[in-house]
């Protein structure tokens, strides 16, 4: 085993609040590894809003902390009690792998081993970072929200007109362009929803058949226009707050609408006799509930990463920040001035 640091560089919130609550440190301790461990080099740090939330304490955990979600790095070091003279065994000093665990905005991060999946060759390690929480998510949630069968091969795309009726807002964003594709993919007729005539233009390039401006159109009656009045079989809805009122309008007859954000703002508690009129499914769904088995984490990593090196799911890369300027990836983060993935570089 090679020698490891004492301690390291990352980010530590002390206090949740603004970006001023991100703190810089250099004299971190490196995690010591418990029993099922792995201890990775952190090359690439995938920065989500769920980040923002464990920041602003909405998201509660105890304290200090370090967040971060998602990464990809090197294996340097195993605990004992997991296997790596086994050739079979895919875990071994060295291997390039990414995660979705805690605590990845820091130069090293203990991982369980179950939660980190061999990077494939001819995938590049920042592709892996970039894509692996927002690709599971969207991979999910398609599959066990919205119920969209398992395509027949990488290759199969249903056509336009036979599959069911999905609106993705915020369809420009890292998660937003995953669920896009992701539907695509899976045969559905996509409508997304983008702020600006820029951001319309990479929802369409993302695959959205139709795209409707969240700020120069009517988004109820446009929807309701491109579907014949008969509204969207699935919603699914990242804004939270500012969206969830037009989601029950648009969505369809035992349609299901999927709240999986709160970018604006909570949703505020719903009486669910409201859900009746149509007999609405409303869901809140979470990605780490649909890989809690070690089994279904494996399927649908490996499912992911062969739809990227198949060249049918692809991730957009909007800026990669020094991870000492993480509060500037927040900041941007929660303006919306992006149209795509943010990284941290280690």
């Amino acid at each position: 085993m090679m020698s490891l640091p004492k301690t390291m560089s990352g980010i530590l919130i002390e206090e949740t609040g603004g970006v001023e609550a991100l703190q810089w440190k250099t004299d971190l301790p490196v995690p010591e590894l418990k029993e099922g461990e792995i201890l990775v080099r952190n090359e690439f740090v995938g920065v989500n809003y769920i980040d923002t939330y464990f920041r602003t304490g909405l998201y509660r955990a105890p304290l200090p902390l370090v967040t971060g979600k998602e990464a990809a790095g090197v294996i340097i070091a195993l605990h004992p009690s997991v296997p790596s003279s086994d050739p079979t065994t895919p875990l071994k000093e060295g291997v390039r792998v990414a995660y979705v665990a805690d605590h990845a905005y820091a130069e090293y991060t203990a991982v369980p081993a179950t939660c980190a999946s061999p990077i494939p060759e001819g995938l590049s390690t920042e592709t892996a970072a970039a894509s692996l929480l927002q690709g599971l998510t969207a991979l999910t949630f398609v599959r066990e929200a919205a119920g969209l069968a398992r395509p027949r091969g990488t290759t199969h795309q249903l056509g336009v007109s036979e599959g069911p009726w999905a609106l993705v807002h915020a369809a420009a964003g890292g998660a937003g362009s995953m669920l896009v594709q992701m539907l695509v993919v899976h045969g559905a007729k996509v409508i997304g929803t983008a702020g600006g005539k820029e951001k319309c233009e990479i929802a369409r390039r993302n695959g959205a058949q139709w795209v409707v401006d969240s700020k120069a159109e009517d988004v109820v009656a446009r929807v309701k226009e491109i579907t014949g009045g008969r509204g969207v079989d699935v919603i699914f809805d990242g804004v939270g707050k500012a969206t969830f009122e037009a989601d029950l309008e648009m969505v369809a007859r035992k349609g299901t609408v999927a709240v999986f954000g709160n970018a604006s703002g909570p949703v505020p508690p719903v009486d669910v006799l409201r859900l009746g009129a149509k007999n609405i499914k409303l869901m809140r769904p979470v990605l780490f509930s649909y890989i809690a088995i070690k089994e279904e984490r494996d399927a649908y990593t490996k499912e992911l990463f062969e739809l990227l090196l198949a060249g049918k799911v692809n991730v957009k890369i909007h800026h990669v920040y020094p991870l000492k300027e993480v509060g500037s990836a927040h900041t941007d983060l929660e303006g919306r001035k992006t149209t795509g993935k943010l990284l941290l570089k280690i």
